[in-house]
């Protein structure tokens, strides 16, 4: 058999695959390191994107802040005007309401009798006056507890009065006022 030696050639395709190999290496690491370069820079844009719609999201915020503040203060400024227009109306309702007091104290007062000052603190209406004699007063007191318009009168004091008389007397009395109570009931039946 003849012999052959086919060590350089070995040699020389080990060479050959070992230059195949580094190459394949260098063309791997380029590849690898241009798709983690592309990576990185999708990773960048998307973070950018993200930023940038967040931004938007925090101007929009600030923006619906300010509106909300805004539907804050015209909620608060609608309720004044509802509580204006309440009273309004209640001054409105009220309005005749003077004008039945005034008629059914007048009723109420019989002859002999003169008020002198009245005052009116929430339901409570203080009278002072002079009549001619305590029955007049006791009388006085019986029309207004009898009235839709008073109850409860309370006498807080008599003296005599003989500038206006031989029986006159000075009187102070308390009333209450529940005639505008009566007739929401009144007009709630009707």
């Amino acid at each position: 058999m003849a012999k052959i030696n086919l060590l350089p050639w070995r040699q020389e395709y080990r060479t050959q695959k070992q230059k195949e190999f580094q190459q394949i290496i260098v063309v791997v690491v380029f590849a690898v390191a241009a798709a983690v370069f592309g990576w990185m820079k999708t990773v960048d844009k998307q973070i950018i994107y993200q930023n940038e719609g967040n931004q938007i999201l925090k101007n929009r915020i600030s923006e619906l802040d300010i509106q909300v503040k805004e539907i804050k203060d015209l909620k608060k400024r609608r309720q004044e005007l509802i509580d204006r227009m309440r009273v309004i109306q209640e001054l409105q309702g009220n309005r005749p309401l003077a004008v039945r007091y005034f008629d059914e104290l007048v009723q109420a007062t019989p002859e002999g009798v003169w008020l002198s000052s009245m005052e009116r603190v929430g339901n409570k209406l203080s009278l002072s006056g002079v009549a001619e004699s305590n029955n007049r007063v006791s009388s006085f007191m019986r029309n207004l507890d009898q009235s839709d318009w008073y109850e409860s009168p309370a006498l807080a004091g008599v003296t005599a009065s003989p500038l206006h008389g031989e029986q006159a007397s000075a009187f102070e009395l308390t009333v209450n006022v529940t005639g505008r109570k009566q007739e929401d009931d009144q007009g709630a039946a009707k």
